[in-house]
């Protein structure tokens, strides 16, 4: 199953490549889509900030899994969890934030400038 999922990440990167959107850097996977097969993601996961949001806003991942956000806007944004029990400083364009989800539950989190911005980790 690792393998099968390493290889689709591996395509969407390659594809995205190909396209209008901006590549991620070397050595992290590409962002996963709201159309993304809803089955649980483990070991990293970007998510980016684009036009004022968070792409994609909802994931469901694995205990253990890194989240990776990448400001890739010229705004200047955040990433806090909703109960502030984790966050990013403030993350100027280029920037990132990790966090590594290490119990299961739900997390909702947003952008501490932009009260629009709003995503959900789930941890199963």
């Amino acid at each position: 199953m690792q393998t099968k999922l390493s290889f689709i990440l591996l395509t969407v990167l390659l594809l995205a490549a190909c396209g209008p959107k901006a590549v991620t850097p070397s050595g992290t996977l590409p962002p996963i889509s709201a159309n993304t097969n809803p089955a649980a993601l483990s070991g990293s996961v970007a998510v980016t900030i684009s036009g004022f949001a968070f792409d994609p806003p909802d994931l469901t991942i694995k205990v253990g899994t890194t989240v990776t956000w990448t400001n890739q806007d010229s705004a200047i944004h955040n990433v806090k969890a909703d109960d502030n029990s984790w966050g990013s400083n403030d993350l100027n364009k280029g920037n990132t934030y990790s966090f590594t989800f290490t119990q299961a539950g739900t997390y909702p989190y947003r952008c501490g400038f932009h009260a629009n911005m709003k995503g959900t980790i789930t941890v199963v």
